[in-house]
C-alpha cells in the first residue's frame, strides 16, 4: 500500500481555493491542507471595488458557498499565515508555531497592494474584504475622495463612489488611464464617462506633497492644484507575495518564476495567481497576469499537475471591469499588437482588435453596454486558434466573427 500523498497550498484566495477543492474532489488519494491568512472562509476580489462598496447588505462573494469547501480530505486552516518554507525537510511552518508536512506544495500567496514612498500612511489600500468595508465606510454622500491611480481599481472606487454621491478626484502619473492593458481609444470611453459622472481627472500628474490631519487631508499636486479630501486612496498596483519563495530559494523575477505547467524552480513546489510570473507566448517572455480569469485557470492547470497529467496553461488572458453601466471586457494581450482596425457594433460601441505583425490576432477590446462581451468573446476564440483573419472581414459588422474561425 502507498501512503496518502499530502498537499499543502498556501493562500486561500480565488486560486488556491480552486487548487485545493479541485484536488480534494478529483478521486486523488491525498490529505490536501489549505492555509489562508484571513480569518474568514475564501471570497471572490473583484467585487471589493463595486459591489461590496455600493450594495446596501455588503457581504464577501465566496468561491464555493454552502459548505462546497467542506468536503472530505481537505482542512481549511484559517487565521493564519506561513512564516517560512523548508524545500529540503518538506515543511511549511505557521505563524503559531505549527509545522505542516508535505509531498507536493502550492504557492498561491496572491499580492499586496503597491504603497507609494513619502505617501502618509492614512492613505487606504483596497485589498481585503475589510478594506473594502473601511472604505465603504468613508464614502458618504458629500465625501470628498482622492483616488491615486487610474488603473482599474482606481476607476472602479471612482465609480462605485459617485454611485454613492461622494466627490472624486483621480490622479494618475501617466500621460492616460488603464495605459498597462487596455487599447487607447477603449480606455477613452471610460475616461469621457468618468468625466461625464463628475469626476475630476489629472492625467500626467502626480501628488507632490501630502499631509494628514483631523480635519481631513491637503494635497498639493504637481500640477499646482490643491485638493484637499476627506479620504485618499492609493491604487497604484500591486506587488507580488514573493517572500516565503524567496527565502527558501526558489527563483523569484517579479513573481515566483514558473513555467507552461505551473511549476517553480524546486521539485514538487507550484505556484500560481497574482505570485508567479510565467511565459506568456503572445509576448514571448513571462509576466505577471492579475485577473480573476487567470487565478481559474492557473489553479486547474496546477491541481492537473499536481496530479500528474501533462497539463499547461494555454488559456487566453481575460479580464474585465464594471463602470457604472459600462461593460470593460479585454481578451489576449493588447501589448502584443502592432496595429488596430476597429469593428462597429449595432449599439454604437466599438470593439478594437490587436494584430501582431504576422496578421495574427492577439487582442479585442471593448467598452459599452453589457452586449460588447459577446463580440470579444468569440474574438477570444480566434485569439486562441492563432487565427490570421482578413483585416477587411473582421471590420466588416456584416461578417460574423465566428465565420472566421479554421
Amino acid at each position: 500500500m502507498t501512503s496518502q500523498l499530502r498537499v499543502v497550498v498556501v493562500g486561500a484566495g480565488e486560486c488556491g481555493a480552486r487548487v485545493a477543492h479541485d484536488l480534494a474532489t478529483s478521486g486523488l488519494d491525498a490529505r490536501v491542507v489549505l492555509v489562508g491568512r484571513e480569518a474568514r472562509p475564501p471570497y471572490e476580489r473583484p467585487p471589493l471595488s463595486k459591489s461590496v462598496l455600493v450594495d446596501d447588505d455588503p457581504r464577501p462573494v465566496e468561491p464555493y458557498r454552502d459548505g462546497r469547501l467542506d468536503v472530505e480530505g481537505l482542512e481549511v486552516v484559517a487565521g493564519r499565515a506561513a512564516t517560512s518554507l523548508d524545500l529540503e525537510g518538506r515543511t511549511v511552518e505557521l505563524d503559531d508555531g505549527t509545522r505542516l508536512g508535505f509531498d507536493r506544495l502550492v504557492l498561491a500567496t496572491g499580492s499586496q497592494p503597491r504603497r507609494l514612498p513619502g505617501l502618509p500612511t492614512a492613505a487606504l489600500t483596497l485589498r481585503t474584504f475589510d478594506d473594502a468595508l473601511v472604505l465603504r465606510d468613508a464614502l458618504r454622500p458629500g465625501t470628498h475622495l482622492l483616488v491615486v491611480g487610474a488603473g482599474l481599481v482606481g476607476l472602479e472606487v471612482a465609480a462605485s463612489a459617485r454611485t454613492r454621491g461622494a466627490q472624486v478626484t483621480v490622479v494618475e502619473a501617466a500621460a492616460r488611464a488603464l495605459g498597462r492593458a487596455v487599447p487607447e481609444p477603449v480606455a477613452r470611453v471610460l475616461v469621457e464617462r468618468h468625466q461625464a459622472e463628475g469626476v475630476d481627472l489629472h492625467l500626467g500628474t502626480t501628488v507632490a506633497s501630502a499631509t494628514a490631519g483631523d480635519g481631513g487631508w491637503h494635497v498639493e499636486l504637481s500640477d499646482g492644484s490643491v485638493v484637499t479630501p476627506d479620504v485618499v486612496l492609493q491604487a497604484v498596483g500591486s506587488v507580488p507575495e514573493t517572500g516565503l519563495a524567496r527565502a527558501a530559494g526558489l527563483e523569484v523575477d517579479d513573481g515566483v518564476v514558473v513555467d507552461a505547467r505551473m511549476r517553480t524552480s524546486a521539485p514538487d513546489v507550484w505556484a500560481a495567481g497574482d505570485c508567479c510570473a510565467g511565459p506568456v507566448a503572445a509576448l514571448g517572455r513571462r509576466q505577471r497576469l492579475e485577473s480573476w480569469r487567470m487565478a481559474h485557470d492557473q489553479a486547474a492547470v496546477v491541481a492537473a499537475s499536481v496530479r500528474g497529467e501533462d497539463a499547461s496553461i494555454t488559456a487566453v488572458p481575460w479580464f474585465w471591469s464594471d463602470q457604472y453601466d459600462l461593460s470593460l471586457q479585454v481578451s489576449g494581450m493588447a501589448a502584443a499588437a502592432t496595429r488596430w482596425v476597429e469593428r462597429p457594433r449595432p449599439d454604437g460601441t466599438v470593439v478594437h482588435l490587436g494584430l501582431d505583425d504576422d496578421g495574427a490576432l492577439v487582442c479585442a477590446a471593448g467598452a459599452g453596454r453589457a452586449a460588447v462581451a459577446k463580440d470579444v468573446r468569440m474574438a477570444e476564440r480566434l485569439v486562441a486558434a492563432g487565427a490570421r483573419p482578413d483585416p477587411d472581414q473582421l471590420v466588416d459588422p456584416a461578417v460574423p466573427l465566428r465565420s472566421l474561425i479554421g
